[in-house]
C-alpha cells in the first residue's frame, strides 16, 4: 500500500507542476501579486496532494507568531515538503536558494520572475556580499527571506550542521527571525521515492528579535529549532508506537 501510494503521489505530484508551471506564464504580464497567487496555488495544492495520497495527516502550529512585514524564516531542512509547505503563509516570500536552479527551464524562470535569490556557494565573500545586497533590496520591498539554515537536507535524527551565514544575514538586515521547526522528513525522507504516513507537524517558533550579537544568536537559533523538531518527531513516532532507533537505518540509508 505504501509503494502504491508513493506511485501515486509522484504521479500527481508531477502532473500538478506541469499544470501550475504552464499555467504561470500569465505571471510575466500580470501584477506580480497575481503571480505570487499562482505560486501559492502550487505549493498548497502540492500539500494537498501529499496529505490526500499518502496518508499523512497535517497539522500547523503557531501561525499565530508570524510577525508581519519584512523578516527572515529560519525553517529546519529535513525534505522536499518544507520548501511548500511553509511557502503560502507569508505575503512576499523570497529563497535564498541555490543559483543552479534558476537555471532549470520553466520551474528556474518562474523563480527568477518572482524575486528569489540565486547565490553561488563557491564565491565565498563575494557571494556573501551579493546575498546581503540581495536580502537587503528585499528587506526594502517588505519580503520575508526563507533560508534553510543547514543549506542542505538533513536525515532526520542527523547531528545538526548549521552554517553562520544566517547570523552574518541577521547581523546585517536588523530584521527579527522566525524560527520554523517541522518532521517532514518522516513522511517525505531526503533523497528517497517512498513517502511514509507520519502526522507531519510544523511549528511557528517565536520569533527571534533583531539586535542579538550574532554568535548568541546562531547557538540560539539552533537550539530553539532543535528542540522543537526533536519534540516533534517523537511526537509522530510515539503515535505509532514507535521511537527514532526503529527507523535510523531506514531514513539515513
Amino acid at each position: 500500500m505504501i509503494l502504491l501510494r508513493s506511485i501515486l503521489f509522484a504521479i500527481a505530484f508531477y502532473l500538478n507542476c506541469v499544470f501550475w508551471f504552464i499555467l504561470a506564464n500569465v505571471g510575466y504580464v500580470v501584477p506580480l501579486s497575481w503571480y505570487y497567487q499562482i505560486a501559492f496555488a502550487w505549493t498548497r495544492t502540492s500539500v494537498w496532494l501529499h496529505k490526500t495520497i499518502t496518508g499523512s495527516a497535517l497539522e500547523y502550529r503557531g501561525i499565530e507568531r508570524i510577525p508581519k512585514g519584512a523578516l527572515i524564516v529560519a525553517c529546519k531542512h529535513q525534505s522536499a515538503w518544507e520548501t511548500v509547505g511553509i511557502f503560502s503563509f507569508f505575503s512576499k516570500p523570497t529563497y535564498i536558494l541555490k543559483r543552479e536552479l534558476l537555471w532549470i527551464p520553466i520551474f528556474g524562470w518562474h523563480l527568477w520572475a518572482l524575486g528569489q535569490i540565486g547565490i553561488n556557494r563557491g564565491r565565498g565573500s563575494e557571494a556573501l556580499a551579493a546575498l546581503k545586497a540581495a536580502a537587503q533590496k528585499a528587506m526594502d520591498e517588505d519580503r520575508q527571506i526563507l533560508i534553510f539554515p543547514e543549506g542542505t537536507r538533513r536525515a532526520v535524527g542527523a547531528p545538526p550542521e548549521y552554517k553562520y551565514g544566517v547570523a552574518r544575514l541577521y547581523a546585517a538586515l536588523n530584521v527579527p527571525v522566525l524560527p520554523i521547526a517541522h518532521n517532514a522528513g518522516l513522511a517525505w525522507p531526503r533523497r528517497k521515492f517512498m513517502k511514509y504516513p507520519y502526522k507531519v507537524i510544523c511549528e511557528f517558533l517565536d520569533p527571534i528579535p533583531p539586535g542579538l550579537p550574532p554568535a548568541e544568536f546562531h547557538k540560539l537559533l539552533q537550539e530553539r529549532i532543535e528542540t522543537a523538531t526533536n519534540r516533534l518527531v517523537d511526537e509522530a513516532l510515539a503515535e505509532k508506537g514507535q521511537s527514532l532507533s526503529d527507523i535510523q537505518a531506514r531514513v539515513e540509508s
